[in-house]
Protein backbone atom coordinates (compact mmCIF):
# COMPACT_ATOMS: atom_id res chain seq x y z
CA UNK A 1 0.00 0.00 0.00
CA UNK A 2 1.09 3.67 -0.35
CA UNK A 3 1.42 5.93 2.04
CA UNK A 4 1.69 9.22 0.67
CA UNK A 5 4.26 11.36 2.23
CA UNK A 6 3.26 15.20 0.86
CA UNK A 7 2.69 16.91 3.72
CA UNK A 8 0.65 19.50 1.71
CA UNK A 9 -1.72 16.32 0.36
CA UNK A 10 -2.70 16.01 4.31
CA UNK A 11 -3.00 19.60 4.87
CA UNK A 12 -5.53 19.99 2.10
CA UNK A 13 -7.32 17.05 3.17
CA UNK A 14 -7.62 17.73 6.58
CA UNK A 15 -8.67 21.31 4.91
CA UNK A 16 -11.33 19.67 3.55
CA UNK A 17 -12.52 17.25 6.31
CA UNK A 18 -12.65 20.54 8.83
CA UNK A 19 -14.88 22.66 5.59
CA UNK A 20 -17.18 19.73 5.66
CA UNK A 21 -17.38 18.95 9.85
CA UNK A 22 -16.55 22.23 11.26
CA UNK A 23 -20.19 24.14 11.20
CA UNK A 24 -22.06 21.12 12.21
CA UNK A 25 -20.05 19.87 15.17
CA UNK A 26 -19.01 23.51 16.57
CA UNK A 27 -22.77 23.86 16.58
CA UNK A 28 -23.09 20.80 19.17
CA UNK A 29 -20.13 21.67 20.98
CA UNK A 30 -22.22 25.26 22.13
CA UNK A 31 -25.19 23.31 22.66
CA UNK A 32 -23.32 21.24 25.11
CA UNK A 33 -21.52 23.94 26.61
CA UNK A 34 -24.76 25.08 27.26
CA UNK A 35 -26.37 22.47 28.39
CA UNK A 36 -23.13 22.15 31.34
CA UNK A 37 -23.38 25.37 32.24
CA UNK A 38 -26.73 25.50 33.24
CA UNK A 39 -26.50 22.01 34.97
CA UNK A 40 -23.58 23.55 36.77
CA UNK A 41 -25.61 26.65 38.09
CA UNK A 42 -28.92 25.54 38.12
CA UNK A 43 -28.98 21.88 38.74
CA UNK A 44 -30.77 19.61 36.83
CA UNK A 45 -29.95 16.61 34.63
CA UNK A 46 -26.81 17.99 32.43
CA UNK A 47 -27.70 15.01 29.72
CA UNK A 48 -31.06 16.07 29.51
CA UNK A 49 -30.75 19.45 29.12
CA UNK A 50 -28.74 18.77 25.91
CA UNK A 51 -31.28 16.56 24.45
CA UNK A 52 -34.10 19.23 24.67
CA UNK A 53 -31.95 21.69 23.55
CA UNK A 54 -30.79 19.78 20.42
CA UNK A 55 -34.14 19.20 19.59
CA UNK A 56 -34.69 22.78 19.71
CA UNK A 57 -32.62 22.98 16.16
CA UNK A 58 -33.81 20.32 14.29
CA UNK A 59 -33.91 22.84 11.56
CA UNK A 60 -30.26 23.25 11.65
CA UNK A 61 -30.21 19.52 10.08
CA UNK A 62 -31.79 20.35 6.62
CA UNK A 63 -28.56 22.73 6.46
CA UNK A 64 -26.28 21.21 4.00
CA UNK A 65 -23.09 22.50 5.83
CA UNK A 66 -24.62 21.08 9.22
CA UNK A 67 -25.67 17.01 8.84
CA UNK A 68 -21.72 15.61 8.37
CA UNK A 69 -20.61 17.40 11.43
CA UNK A 70 -23.88 16.64 13.34
CA UNK A 71 -23.52 13.12 12.16
CA UNK A 72 -19.78 12.94 13.10
CA UNK A 73 -20.65 14.01 17.27
CA UNK A 74 -23.48 11.69 16.88
CA UNK A 75 -21.71 8.53 15.99
CA UNK A 76 -17.70 9.18 16.60
CA UNK A 77 -17.70 11.60 19.15
CA UNK A 78 -19.92 9.07 21.27
CA UNK A 79 -18.12 6.20 20.77
CA UNK A 80 -14.46 8.07 21.88
CA UNK A 81 -17.07 9.40 25.26
CA UNK A 82 -17.69 5.30 25.81
CA UNK A 83 -14.02 4.10 25.30
CA UNK A 84 -12.93 7.03 28.14
CA UNK A 85 -15.26 5.41 31.11
CA UNK A 86 -12.84 2.85 30.84
CA UNK A 87 -10.32 4.88 32.64
CA UNK A 88 -13.09 5.20 35.70
CA UNK A 89 -12.47 1.33 36.76
CA UNK A 90 -9.84 -0.90 37.92
CA UNK A 91 -10.57 -4.55 38.21
CA UNK A 92 -9.33 -3.65 42.00
CA UNK A 93 -12.27 -1.60 42.92
CA UNK A 94 -14.41 -4.77 41.26
CA UNK A 95 -12.85 -7.16 43.88
CA UNK A 96 -13.68 -4.45 46.75
CA UNK A 97 -17.23 -5.16 46.04
CA UNK A 98 -17.43 -8.95 47.59
CA UNK A 99 -18.61 -11.55 45.75
CA UNK A 100 -22.44 -11.82 46.78
CA UNK A 101 -22.86 -8.03 45.40
CA UNK A 102 -20.65 -8.83 42.39
CA UNK A 103 -23.29 -11.63 41.38
CA UNK A 104 -26.41 -10.09 42.87
CA UNK A 105 -25.53 -6.69 40.52
CA UNK A 106 -24.53 -9.09 37.39
CA UNK A 107 -27.77 -10.80 37.79
CA UNK A 108 -29.92 -8.11 38.19
CA UNK A 109 -28.14 -6.74 34.91
CA UNK A 110 -28.46 -10.37 32.88
CA UNK A 111 -32.47 -10.08 34.28
CA UNK A 112 -33.25 -6.34 33.67
CA UNK A 113 -32.42 -7.37 29.99
CA UNK A 114 -34.32 -10.33 29.82
CA UNK A 115 -37.52 -9.02 31.44
CA UNK A 116 -36.88 -5.89 28.88
CA UNK A 117 -37.16 -8.29 25.72
CA UNK A 118 -40.14 -10.04 27.14
CA UNK A 119 -41.69 -7.01 27.93
CA UNK A 120 -41.04 -5.76 24.60
CA UNK A 121 -41.87 -8.92 22.73
CA UNK A 122 -45.57 -8.60 24.97
CA UNK A 123 -46.22 -4.64 24.04
CA UNK A 124 -45.42 -5.27 20.16
CA UNK A 125 -41.91 -4.14 20.13
CA UNK A 126 -38.72 -5.22 18.64
CA UNK A 127 -36.60 -7.53 20.37
CA UNK A 128 -34.03 -4.53 19.73
CA UNK A 129 -35.60 -1.64 21.59
CA UNK A 130 -35.99 -4.98 24.72
CA UNK A 131 -31.98 -4.61 24.42
CA UNK A 132 -32.16 -0.72 24.21
CA UNK A 133 -34.27 -0.03 27.03
CA UNK A 134 -33.46 -3.33 29.77
CA UNK A 135 -29.67 -2.23 28.63
CA UNK A 136 -30.16 1.41 29.28
CA UNK A 137 -31.76 1.19 32.82
CA UNK A 138 -29.52 -1.98 34.14
CA UNK A 139 -26.26 -0.50 32.82
CA UNK A 140 -25.87 3.69 33.25
CA UNK A 141 -28.82 5.47 31.86
CA UNK A 142 -28.04 7.15 28.37
CA UNK A 143 -24.77 6.35 28.31
CA UNK A 144 -25.50 2.64 27.87
CA UNK A 145 -28.03 3.63 25.41
CA UNK A 146 -26.26 5.56 23.10
CA UNK A 147 -23.54 2.95 23.16
CA UNK A 148 -26.02 0.09 22.47
CA UNK A 149 -27.38 1.61 19.70
CA UNK A 150 -24.35 2.24 18.22
CA UNK A 151 -24.15 -1.59 17.54
CA UNK A 152 -27.65 -2.14 16.61
CA UNK A 153 -28.95 -2.90 13.29
CA UNK A 154 -30.16 0.59 12.11
CA UNK A 155 -34.37 0.88 12.08
CA UNK A 156 -36.72 3.05 10.62
CA UNK A 157 -37.79 4.35 14.16
CA UNK A 158 -34.14 3.32 15.72
CA UNK A 159 -32.53 7.22 16.81
CA UNK A 160 -36.21 8.55 17.53
CA UNK A 161 -36.00 5.51 20.17
CA UNK A 162 -33.03 6.36 21.21
CA UNK A 163 -33.62 9.65 22.12
CA UNK A 164 -36.69 8.81 23.90
CA UNK A 165 -34.65 5.92 26.16
CA UNK A 166 -32.28 9.03 26.77
CA UNK A 167 -35.44 11.68 27.77
CA UNK A 168 -36.67 8.23 29.59
CA UNK A 169 -33.66 7.51 31.86
CA UNK A 170 -33.37 10.93 32.60
CA UNK A 171 -36.42 11.48 33.97
CA UNK A 172 -36.57 8.12 35.97
CA UNK A 173 -33.32 8.34 37.08
CA UNK A 174 -33.77 12.34 38.83
CA UNK A 175 -36.78 10.23 40.25
CA UNK A 176 -35.07 7.47 42.02
CA UNK A 177 -32.45 9.87 43.12
CA UNK A 178 -34.72 11.47 45.08
CA UNK A 179 -37.21 8.61 46.35
CA UNK A 180 -35.22 6.13 46.96
CA UNK A 181 -32.32 7.31 49.47
CA UNK A 182 -35.17 8.87 51.92
CA UNK A 183 -37.05 5.32 51.78
CA UNK A 184 -34.12 3.36 52.67
CA UNK A 185 -33.55 5.63 55.51
CA UNK A 186 -37.41 5.52 56.40
CA UNK A 187 -37.09 1.71 56.59
CA UNK A 188 -33.65 1.47 58.81
CA UNK A 189 -31.01 0.60 56.10
CA UNK A 190 -27.65 0.54 56.86
CA UNK A 191 -25.59 3.21 55.00
CA UNK A 192 -23.37 0.03 53.50
CA UNK A 193 -26.40 -1.89 52.31
CA UNK A 194 -28.30 1.18 50.97
CA UNK A 195 -25.47 2.00 49.44
CA UNK A 196 -25.48 -1.29 47.08
CA UNK A 197 -29.06 -0.63 46.23
CA UNK A 198 -29.03 2.70 45.37
CA UNK A 199 -25.48 1.80 42.98
CA UNK A 200 -27.34 -1.11 42.11
CA UNK A 201 -30.82 -0.01 40.70
CA UNK A 202 -30.37 4.27 39.74
CA UNK A 203 -29.61 4.94 35.75
CA UNK A 204 -27.57 7.77 35.71
CA UNK A 205 -23.73 7.83 37.36
CA UNK A 206 -24.42 11.59 38.77
CA UNK A 207 -27.46 10.60 40.43
CA UNK A 208 -26.04 7.73 42.09
CA UNK A 209 -23.43 9.67 43.89
CA UNK A 210 -25.86 12.19 44.91
CA UNK A 211 -28.40 9.71 46.36
CA UNK A 212 -25.23 8.58 47.76
CA UNK A 213 -24.24 11.42 49.29
CA UNK A 214 -27.75 12.03 50.31
CA UNK A 215 -27.00 8.98 53.32
CA UNK A 216 -23.57 10.43 54.24
CA UNK A 217 -19.91 9.16 52.84
CA UNK A 218 -19.65 5.37 53.55
CA UNK A 219 -23.46 4.48 51.54
CA UNK A 220 -21.65 7.77 48.86
CA UNK A 221 -18.80 5.27 48.49
CA UNK A 222 -20.23 2.17 48.17
CA UNK A 223 -23.00 2.99 45.72
CA UNK A 224 -20.00 4.74 43.36
CA UNK A 225 -18.17 1.39 43.69
CA UNK A 226 -21.37 -0.65 43.08
CA UNK A 227 -22.20 2.00 40.12
CA UNK A 228 -18.77 1.55 38.46
CA UNK A 229 -18.78 -2.28 38.59
CA UNK A 230 -22.30 -1.17 36.67
CA UNK A 231 -20.80 0.83 33.91
CA UNK A 232 -17.72 -1.86 33.48
CA UNK A 233 -20.20 -4.73 32.63
CA UNK A 234 -21.24 -2.19 29.51
CA UNK A 235 -18.18 -3.78 27.38
CA UNK A 236 -19.35 -7.22 27.75
CA UNK A 237 -22.74 -6.22 27.32
CA UNK A 238 -22.05 -4.47 24.20
CA UNK A 239 -19.98 -7.02 22.64
CA UNK A 240 -22.98 -9.61 23.33
CA UNK A 241 -24.99 -7.83 21.13
CA UNK A 242 -22.51 -7.07 18.11
CA UNK A 243 -22.44 -11.07 18.18
CA UNK A 244 -25.98 -11.61 18.23
CA UNK A 245 -26.94 -9.36 15.43
CA UNK A 246 -23.30 -9.86 13.03
CA UNK A 247 -25.32 -12.96 11.65
CA UNK A 248 -28.43 -12.02 12.54
CA UNK A 249 -31.12 -12.81 10.07
CA UNK A 250 -33.39 -9.07 10.63
CA UNK A 251 -30.18 -7.18 9.83
CA UNK A 252 -29.31 -6.00 6.34
CA UNK A 253 -25.19 -5.63 5.99
CA UNK A 254 -24.24 -4.44 2.13
CA UNK A 255 -20.69 -4.63 1.48
CA UNK A 256 -19.70 -3.54 5.35
CA UNK A 257 -18.25 -5.89 7.49
CA UNK A 258 -19.44 -5.88 11.32
CA UNK A 259 -16.10 -6.05 13.32
CA UNK A 260 -16.40 -8.86 16.09
CA UNK A 261 -15.54 -5.90 18.64
CA UNK A 262 -15.84 -2.67 17.82
CA UNK A 263 -12.56 -0.93 18.29
CA UNK A 264 -13.99 1.96 20.72
CA UNK A 265 -14.78 -0.90 22.90
CA UNK A 266 -11.22 -2.33 22.55
CA UNK A 267 -9.48 1.19 23.69
CA UNK A 268 -12.15 0.70 26.36
CA UNK A 269 -10.91 -2.84 27.96
CA UNK A 270 -6.96 -1.58 26.83
CA UNK A 271 -8.00 1.60 29.63
CA UNK A 272 -9.52 -0.67 32.41
CA UNK A 273 -6.44 -2.61 32.35
CA UNK A 274 -3.95 0.65 32.48
CA UNK A 275 -5.67 2.10 34.98
CA UNK A 276 -5.64 -1.39 36.90
CA UNK A 277 -1.89 -1.45 36.46
CA UNK A 278 -1.49 2.10 37.88
CA UNK A 279 -0.47 3.70 34.57
CA UNK A 280 -3.91 5.80 34.58
CA UNK A 281 -3.30 7.76 37.94
CA UNK A 282 -6.43 9.75 39.69
CA UNK A 283 -5.59 13.23 38.24
CA UNK A 284 -5.86 11.63 34.44
CA UNK A 285 -8.89 9.31 34.99
CA UNK A 286 -10.58 12.46 36.38
CA UNK A 287 -9.38 14.10 33.53
CA UNK A 288 -10.73 11.33 31.30
CA UNK A 289 -14.20 10.73 33.38
CA UNK A 290 -14.67 14.75 32.23
CA UNK A 291 -13.49 14.40 28.53
CA UNK A 292 -16.15 11.36 28.74
CA UNK A 293 -18.67 13.28 29.73
CA UNK A 294 -18.57 16.39 27.41
CA UNK A 295 -18.12 13.45 24.42
CA UNK A 296 -21.36 12.08 25.82
CA UNK A 297 -23.33 15.58 26.16
CA UNK A 298 -21.69 16.41 22.67
CA UNK A 299 -23.23 13.50 21.68
CA UNK A 300 -26.39 13.92 22.97
CA UNK A 301 -26.80 17.31 21.24
CA UNK A 302 -26.39 15.34 17.63
CA UNK A 303 -28.99 12.74 18.08
CA UNK A 304 -31.33 15.90 19.19
CA UNK A 305 -30.73 17.96 16.22
CA UNK A 306 -31.13 14.72 14.08
CA UNK A 307 -34.68 14.26 15.47
CA UNK A 308 -37.94 15.88 15.76
CA UNK A 309 -40.10 16.42 18.65
CA UNK A 310 -42.90 15.46 16.87
CA UNK A 311 -40.71 11.92 15.43
CA UNK A 312 -40.57 11.55 19.65
CA UNK A 313 -44.28 11.71 19.93
CA UNK A 314 -44.80 9.14 16.71
CA UNK A 315 -43.34 6.27 19.12
CA UNK A 316 -46.01 5.70 21.50
CA UNK A 317 -46.51 5.17 25.07
CA UNK A 318 -45.14 1.57 24.69
CA UNK A 319 -41.67 2.73 25.11
CA UNK A 320 -42.42 4.74 28.14
CA UNK A 321 -44.51 1.74 30.09
CA UNK A 322 -41.34 -0.45 29.00
CA UNK A 323 -38.72 2.19 30.73
CA UNK A 324 -40.91 2.29 33.90
CA UNK A 325 -41.62 -1.44 33.87
CA UNK A 326 -37.83 -2.18 33.99
CA UNK A 327 -36.78 0.96 36.55
CA UNK A 328 -39.15 -0.83 38.54
CA UNK A 329 -37.99 -4.60 37.81
CA UNK A 330 -34.69 -3.93 39.08
CA UNK A 331 -35.24 -2.06 42.07
CA UNK A 332 -37.36 -4.82 43.19
CA UNK A 333 -34.95 -7.52 42.15
CA UNK A 334 -31.88 -5.52 43.68
CA UNK A 335 -33.77 -4.60 47.29
CA UNK A 336 -34.61 -8.22 47.78
CA UNK A 337 -31.42 -9.55 46.80
CA UNK A 338 -29.97 -7.50 49.56
CA UNK A 339 -32.69 -8.76 52.04
CA UNK A 340 -32.43 -11.98 51.30
CA UNK A 341 -28.36 -12.11 51.15
CA UNK A 342 -28.21 -10.24 53.88
CA UNK A 343 -25.45 -7.88 52.00
CA UNK A 344 -24.11 -5.05 54.32
CA UNK A 345 -26.06 -6.34 57.05
CA UNK A 346 -29.16 -4.52 55.49
CA UNK A 347 -31.37 -2.75 58.99
CA UNK A 348 -29.68 -0.83 61.72
CA UNK A 349 -29.56 -2.39 65.18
Amino acid sequence: MHLSLNPTAHLQRARQWLSVHLSGTMVCVVIALAATFLSSHYGGPQLLYALLMGLSFHFLISHPQMKEGVDFCARTVLRCGVALLGARITLDQVSQLGLGTGVLVATALVATIGFGILLARWLGRSTSEGILTGGSVAICGASAAMAIASVLPPTKDGERTTLLVVVGVAVLSTITMVVYPFSLQLMGFTSQAAGIVLGGTIHDVAQVVAAGMMLGSEAGDTATLVKLFRVMLLMPVVVLVVLVYRRHPEVQVTQQKVPLIPGFLMVFIVLVLLATSGVIQAPMAQLAGDISRGCLVTAIAAAGIKTSFEDLVKLGWQPVVMLVGETLFIGAFVFVGVLVLGLGSPFQS
